[in-house]
């Protein structure tokens, strides 16, 4: 599994890609919506993108609509990783395309639980 983590901060980004090598997946980082994009562009393709909601440049939301609105990219399961928890903006999430919503502070279980229900790591035990 190749994942893309996006997240303005550096150590988030490091917390999430860890957890995710442990579940053996092979990660790439983005600082903003715009750089994973432009990683995208180039080429390259995830399995899944963890992203972060508030983040310069290219926020989650806009980074969501714009993976869904592309037909090479729809496929890529996205999951939220956010601080926001109230309703409307799960709601916001999904309805442009998010896959899945995990608030932080969050566990490596709880990743692990979410990549499950999205069919990317079965779990082993």
């Amino acid at each position: 599994m190749r994942a893309l983590v996006v997240d303005d901060s550096r150590s988030m980004r490091a917390i999430v890609s860890r957890i995710l090598r442990q579940l053996g997946a092979e990660v790439v980082e983005a600082s903003d919506g715009r750089v994973a994009l432009d990683w995208l562009e180039a080429g390259n393709r995830a399995d899944i993108a963890l992203v972060d909601w508030h983040m310069p440049v290219m926020d989650g939301l806009q980074f969501v609509s714009a993976v869904k609105s592309h037909p090479e990219w729809r496929s890529m399961a996205i999951m939220m990783v956010t601080t926001e928890s109230d309703h409307e903006h799960i709601v916001r999430a999904l309805i442009a395309g998010a896959n899945e919503y995990i608030m932080k502070p969050f566990t490596a279980d709880a990743v692990s639980q979410k990549l499950e229900l999205l069919g990317l790591f079965p779990r082993t035990g």
